[in-house]
Order: C-alpha cells, then structure tokens, then sequence
C-alpha cells in the first residue's frame, strides 16, 4: 500500500532509501529522521490514502516548511516508515487530553468564564500575533458586529470584506444596506481580482483592531429591544402611559419601540391561524378562560374561530359563567397567554408574523 504510493513517483528500488538531501540512489543514513522529516513521511503517506488534512488551519510559516520538506524528500524504505508511523501511533495513544489550537480556540473554550474586559484584551493581543488570521475572527463575528463596516468604510474595503464572508452571511449583510450603498459595494467587489493577499490580511488586521478598540457592552441587546421588553410584560395602562411619555422625549425612539411591543391585542395580526390550537392547548384552561373573558373581544374571536367547535363551544360556556374579573387578574391572564406564546416561539414550535414597518 504505501511502497505502490510512494515508489511510483520516483523509479528505483522500493527497498533503499535515500536522504532526505542527498541524490536519488544514495543510501539513508542510519540515524533515525528528523521531527520535521517524521512530519513529511506521515502527512506523504496521508496523502497517498486520499486522507483529507486540514493543513490551511497550520500558521504558514509551518506549510511552508512543511512543504519544503516533502519537496526535499526522495525514497523511504519499509522499515523507517514502519519505525515512523509506529512512533506516531504510539504518541496518539498516549495524549489523554487536548487544549484549543491558538488563543482564538482558548477564547472560545472559555467564553462565559473569564470577563470580557480580560476576553477583549486577549484578542487584541491575538490580532497584533503576525501568525493569527485575523479573517477566522472577522467571519465568525455576528453579522450585527459586522453591518457597521459595510455602512462606515470606504467601499473597496467592504468589498474586500464582503469577498472573504461565507456566501450565505454576505447576502444578509448585503440585503439589510440601502441600495445605493449596496449597489457601489458589489460593484467595488468587480475590481478586488488583483488584490493581493497580504493586503487582505492588513485589511482584516485594520478592521478586527476597529472593533477590538469598542468598548464591551454590558448589555447583549440594544436599547429598544430592552423597553419593548418590559413594557411587552408591563400592564397596558403603564405602558401606554410610558409610550405617550416616550413620545414627547423622543418620538422616533417611542415608534421604534412600538414596533417591538407584542401585546394581546396584536394576537390576530401576529399569531397565524394554525397555530392557534397548539398555543390554546399549552395554556392552563383557568387562566385561558379568564383572557377570554377579560381581554379584547376581537382576539377572542379570533382564538375561538380557529379551533373545534365543540372545544370553542365549551369555553364561551365558561366565559359566561366567569363572573367579574378583577384587573390584576385579567392583566395577569394576558400575561400568561403571551408568555406561552413566546416559549412556543423559542422552542420554535410557533413563529410569528413580523410586523411591517
């Protein structure tokens, strides 16, 4: 197996072996090889079995010297490369524990253990490293870390950016950019042929120091999305009455967070029909019928259309007989219908309808 992958290649006597320097036909020294010559041995042989290898992850200076040493390689007999991969087996069978290749892996091990202030400082010393890729940071960022690079810098270094993105997270990035914009970057990607890849590297060198140099957020969401938040949960009285105040402070602001806010009433336009009896059948029957009876009488239709009739039958049977509803009550049953609705959509049995802007 090996002799027929390595022999062919070089004609000549599969039993003699040569050094790794020397002219073909001259017999190998009886020292064993060199680490760097085991390498090229394991990885030839590798190779030779149509073995996939990952060798575009190594830094390049180790490729490089890699490569110049299969190049300087000529024949190996039997027995050394016997000796060789015996060795290498032998040293697989002893690891018992392996750690991140690179302070990169180390980082991702450790996310959620260390500080970001102490996770921020280690990736800038990462990036300065004239080893590290500063593109494998870039491409695994989110595309809300990336989306101000291609608003804020100059287009040729969009499109060198928006060249080296994987296909998918290049099309969202480039689908959420106004048009011109978007239209000046793809045709600035139209000119990125010639150029070179220590460029794309001080690029990416540029633009993870760019971000690096933003401080950590304390908070992982922006601020609409916080108050849309608690007013989503907040009785309606308090969250209108904070909206109307929002509007004189600051009415863009204000309608931003509208368009977060899914409150009961929004039910009809946001839940689809079908999965009204999925959500009916998670939420606890007492606390159904008094939202039924307590919220608005459009929703409740809605709910009570898009079920069996014997199951809508039944519950307005009890709507009738719930009596007065206090309304911390009623506020605390359309709390827990929404509740349902949003551990439905996070264990992604329901999605819903986005709002259009």
């Amino acid at each position: 197996m090996a002799d027929a992958a390595l022999t062919p290649a070089f004609p000549g006597p599969a039993v003699r072996a040569v050094s790794p320097r020397g002219a073909v036909g001259q017999t190998l020294p009886s020292r064993l090889p060199s680490p760097r010559e085991k390498a090229a041995i394991i990885v030839r042989l590798l190779l030779a079995e149509g073995s996939p290898l990952p060798l575009s992850s190594l830094p390049e200076h180790m490729q490089a010297s890699l490569t110049e040493q299969i190049g300087q390689m000529r024949l190996v007999d039997r027995a050394t490369m016997a000796q060789v991969v015996r060795e290498f087996v032998d040293r697989l069978d002893q690891v018992g524990l392996a750690f991140p290749n690179g302070i990169e892996g180390a980082l991702v091990l450790m996310d959620g253990h260390i500080s970001a202030t102490a996770a921020s400082r280690l990736r800038r010393l990462a990036g300065a490293s004239a080893k590290a890729d500063p593109w494998d940071r870039l491409i695994a960022l989110p595309p809300e870390r990336l989306l101000p690079v291609l608003q804020d810098e100059a287009v040729e270094v969009a499109a060198v950016m928006l060249s080296k993105l994987p296909v998918p997270k290049a099309a969202d990035l480039l689908g959420r950019l106004p048009g011109d914009r978007a239209r000046r970057i793809a045709h600035a990607v139209s000119m990125t042929g010639n150029v070179d890849p220590e460029t794309v590297r001080r690029i990416g060198l540029s633009l993870i120091g760019q971000l690096d140099a933003q401080p950590p957020r304390a908070f992982d969401t922006d601020p609409v999305a916080r108050v849309g938040a608690i007013l989503n949960v907040a009785p309606a009285a308090t969250r209108e009455e904070v909206l109307s105040g929002l509007d004189q402070e600051d009415a863009d602001f204000a309608e931003e967070v509208r368009r977060t806010i899914f409150t009961y009433a929004h039910i009809p336009a946001r839940v689809g029909a079908r999965d009204v009896p999925k959500l009916l059948r998670v939420v606890d029957p007492l606390l159904l019928v008094t939202a039924l009876s307590f919220g608005d009488d459009a929703v409740a239709e809605y709910l009570l259309g898009n079920i069996s009739q014997r199951m809508a039958q039944s519950l307005r049977e009890e709507m009738a007989e719930r009596g007065t509803i206090r309304p911390r009550d009623g506020e605390a049953a359309l709390s827990g219908v929404l509740s349902a609705i949003r551990q439905l959509e996070a264990a992604g049995e329901l999605s819903l309808v986005q709002p259009e802007d």
